[in-house]
């Protein structure tokens, strides 16, 4: 049987796509590993949407499928990606995750595989308080929360700005947004799909 990877995420002007598409690309390395992208619903007004200019970035990945809470329960492994709003995961993700009450009564997430990646405006705006927070969730469902270790030397480049970090892959969008995830973003998320697949893998046994 295959390893069944979802990767899920919000993103509101296409960041966290590219990031969770490495991630993807990363997980799809591992031999015998059906992988799944997501996305999670919006919450903000179309209005509001079309005013800040997130309206027509989101159309690049309007073609993702819905995630679905009861999905969650057929997947080997789960890994997340949301952007910092504030030092915390987004409210669309947070909304998608505070619907898994039932999934949590009937320890349907037990023993799968959880992991996340995250972006923020700034390289000190929060990303491992957003990773770390997440994880909680993930510990309450019973999850096995995977990271990135330092086997994945990217994480510690000082040649550049970057994000990354033994919690989670992650990338800087700049206040405006104008920053795209860099080559050296990209390399630690897919190495992180790998990694997760990996694990997921060998646990199925």
């Amino acid at each position: 049987m295959k390893t069944k990877v979802q990767v899920i995420f919000y993103s509101m002007y296409g960041h966290l796509y590219r990031m969770a598409e490495a991630v993807a690309a990363g997980a799809r390395e591992v031999e015998g590993t059906e992988v799944t992208v997501l996305q999670v619903p919006e919450l903000i007004a179309d209005a509001v949407l079309e005013k800040s200019g997130a309206k027509a970035a989101q159309g690049a990945f309007a073609h993702v499928p819905l995630a679905s809470v009861e999905g969650l329960a057929d997947a080997d492994a789960i890994i997340f990606g949301a952007p910092t709003r504030f030092g915390n995961a987004c409210a669309q993700m947070r909304n998608f995750l505070d619907q898994t009450g039932g999934l949590w009564f009937k320890g349907a997430l037990i023993g799968k595989v959880g992991s996340v990646f995250t972006s923020t405006a700034t390289q000190h705006g929060g990303q491992e308080s957003t990773l770390l927070s997440f994880h909680t969730t993930l510990l309450h469902h019973g999850m096995v929360v995977v990271g990135v270790p330092y086997s994945e030397q990217r994480q510690m480049t000082l040649a550049e700005i970057s994000g990354g970090s033994p919690y989670g892959a992650s990338t800087i969008t700049g206040g405006d947004g104008s920053r795209q995830p860099s080559d050296n973003e990209l390399a630690i998320a897919t190495f992180q799909g790998r990694h997760v697949a990996s694990i997921a893998k060998r646990l199925r046994g």
